[in-house]
């Protein structure tokens, strides 16, 4: 596998207060600068310069706004596991792309163990649900799909650990 030279080394080599910064942001992506450094105990500039780094070394992605599907109309949200013909690399490429260019496929992981990709959709409601699991069937080198469809949601956390 070759790596992708967007994703940080395992250890990136981060400071207690590079982490303090990634916590905050974690939290509130939509805090300023000047609060930033505040919460952090550190002056404006360096706290922007550290942010900077942060998002050149790509450990920073991106920011963005954790909408609500159920008031914008997505009431239903499944899982599905997805079995193909074969593993070659252009089978997996071609089925990947196809998943990505759906806009209600809203993550995509290729897998190992009991099939070789899963993903997250959103669905308008079950008719609309029955139609993505249908052409997801369809789809050309599909050998089996499993939906699970999602009654609660416990926990939903974004980012990961920084403790």
């Amino acid at each position: 596998m070759v790596p992708n030279p967007k994703t940080p080394a395992p250890d990136p080599g981060l400071d207690a207060l590079d982490r303090q910064i990634l916590a905050e942001l974690q939290a509130d992506g939509r805090i300023t600068n000047v609060e930033l450094a505040r919460r952090v105990n550190l002056s404006a500039p360096p706290c922007l310069r550290r942010l900077r780094r942060l998002e050149e070394e790509a450990i920073i992605r991106g920011y963005h706004a954790d909408l609500d599907p159920t008031a914008l109309g997505w009431e239903v949200m499944f899982f599905a596991l997805v079995g193909l013909e074969s593993q070659k690399q252009s089978v997996l490429d071609a089925f990947e792309a196809l998943a990505t260019s759906w806009p209600e496929v809203r993550e995509c992981h290729m897998i190992r163990g009991g099939g070789d990709f899963l993903l997250r959709l959103v669905a308008r409601n079950t008719a609309h649900e029955n139609e993505l699991t249908a052409r997801l069937t369809g789809a050309a080198n599909v050998l089996r799909v499993q939906t699970l469809q999602t009654i609660r949601t416990a926990k939903d956390a974004a980012g990961v650990p920084l403790g």
